[in-house]
């Protein structure tokens, strides 16, 4: 009797737990799919050719300790072309990510972000650091590492003086939504957002292709979570609560870094003396390495981030608070350094990528436990009048699909298109439509907006 009130009660134990863990954030926001493949384009070719690989992730199972991530690594947003030579294309990964569930605050010394991934997206995408391989090879007075240098001195991975920055030497090569593949692995350095809807774009490749990303800004509400870093703390895009307790409103959330004001390159912010890099001029200019950047303590501003590039705070999906990560954008909603997480980790850091599920889980269906993200009445609908195509362009966050509907002013259906999950735009095609007013409405299964268009075809 009392070994079956036991195992009874240990039952009653284990079902509140997998309960409890199935609200969890690393455990519900994966974005999943097992039926839609992916699409990138080529340059000179504005139509999106599909991949046959599928987008987003394919399974999340959970354990008491982790939740594991099964993931092609290709996005719902169409990838490429990539203008600076790269012949790369996004492929399948075939990938396996490990997040821990109880992630822990380092101890001892803070471990360094890898060259490499350091970090996966909620869509299944890698998140890579600052760097890009090439380095300042001192002894040559030249670049070293990456295609065309030459290799750098000392053993391979090892950390050099003066490290280039991939977010700005690297610009031309992203496609719009500010990504590129390292051989085949598709990733972002920073805010997986597309240039067209920052407010000072500095990339016109989203003028020839879709302006797709995660997601789009929004600088009313809190940024949605976006992905998980390697150490397991949650990351975040660029806005949230002003205040670490959940009040003060919204605010753009800030980076601690700054600029150095030095014109040679001769010593680590810290004040350590360094191998010389070259002076700060021309192609070399301030911000060309990482090592150009300082972090300074703003003492009482909440909306400053630690040297990690995260705080402690509370968010819509962690109202108790948790230490989380913001992809840092500036006034102008450009990438700020570290652009999400580093240069080093602020949790136990391991390498989140692993050949295979190593213990029992529980397979989770989104089903049951995601909502839909509302509609938002900021969504863009451009060019309106409209005579080749109109597009519809969503804030925030997708984490379910949006039908698109456009109908005549009697009520006939004309053409009809959707918004997946984990991308932000779609367009309707008009150059067969006739000239008039159209309406076009967006329904995401709880909420629908409506939008009275004009096709004028001169």
């Amino acid at each position: 009797m009392m070994l079956r009130i036991f195992s009874t009660v240990a039952l009653i134990l284990m079902t509140q737990l997998l309960s409890a863990q199935t609200t969890d954030p690393a455990i519900v926001h994966w974005l999943q799919n097992t039926t839609e493949t992916g699409s990138y384009y080529v340059s000179g070719n504005s139509t999106p050719i599909d991949n046959g690989v599928l987008y987003n992730c394919q399974e999340v199972c959970y354990s008491a300790s982790n939740v594991f991530i099964k993931t092609k690594g290709i996005p719902a947003y169409p990838t490429g072309p990539f203008l600076d030579g790269n012949p790369s294309l996004a492929v399948d990964q075939d990938a396996i990510f490990k997040i821990p569930l109880n992630p822990q605050p380092a101890t001892g010394a803070p471990t360094a972000t890898t060259p490499g991934r350091i970090g996966v997206f909620i869509n299944g995408v890698s998140l890579f650091d600052f760097r890009d391989g090439v380095a300042w090879d001192a002894a040559n007075n030249r670049l070293c590492g990456g295609p065309g240098n030459p290799r750098c001195q000392g053993p391979p991975g090892q950390v050099q003086d003066w490290n280039r920055d991939a977010v700005l030497a690297e610009m031309a090569g992203f496609d719009c939504s500010k990504a590129h593949p390292a051989m085949g692995n598709y990733h972002h350095h920073q805010n997986p957002s597309a240039f067209k809807w920052d407010l000072l774009e500095v990339s016109n490749i989203c003028n020839l292709y879709d302006a797709d990303g995660l997601y789009a800004i929004d600088s009313t509400q809190h940024s949605p979570l976006i992905g998980f870093a390697y150490d397991g703390y949650p990351i975040y895009g660029a806005y949230g609560y002003k205040n670490n307790d959940g009040t003060g409103g919204i605010t753009r959330i800030k980076s601690g870094y700054q600029l150095r004001n030095i014109t040679q390159r001769t010593h680590h912010a810290d004040g350590t003396d360094v191998d010389d890099g070259p002076d700060v001029a021309g192609t070399y200019f301030l911000g060309y390495f990482r090592e150009d950047y300082e972090w300074i303590a703003h003492t009482g501003e909440e909306d400053y981030l630690d040297e990690h590039n995260g705080r402690f705070c509370v968010t819509p999906e962690y109202p108790n608070g948790t230490y989380a990560y913001f992809a840092t954008i500036d006034q102008n909603w450009n990438s700020a350094y570290p652009y999400v997480i580093g240069p080093t980790f602020y949790g136990e850091y391991a390498n989140r990528l692993v050949p295979s599920v190593d213990e029992a889980c529980t397979v989770f269906s989104p089903v049951l436990s995601v909502n839909p993200g509302q509609i938002d009445l900021t969504v863009r609908v451009y060019p309106n009048p409209c005579s080749e195509f109109v597009a519809v362009q969503l804030p925030g966050l997708r984490t379910q699909q949006v039908e698109v509907k456009l109908y005549d002013l009697a009520g006939q259906l004309i053409k009809s298109t959707s918004i997946s999950p984990g991308s932000t735009l779609s367009y309707i095609e008009t150059d067969t439509l006739y000239n008039g007013e159209y309406i076009l409405v967006a329904h995401d299964g709880k909420k629908t907006i409506s939008r009275k268009i004009t096709v004028l075809h001169e």
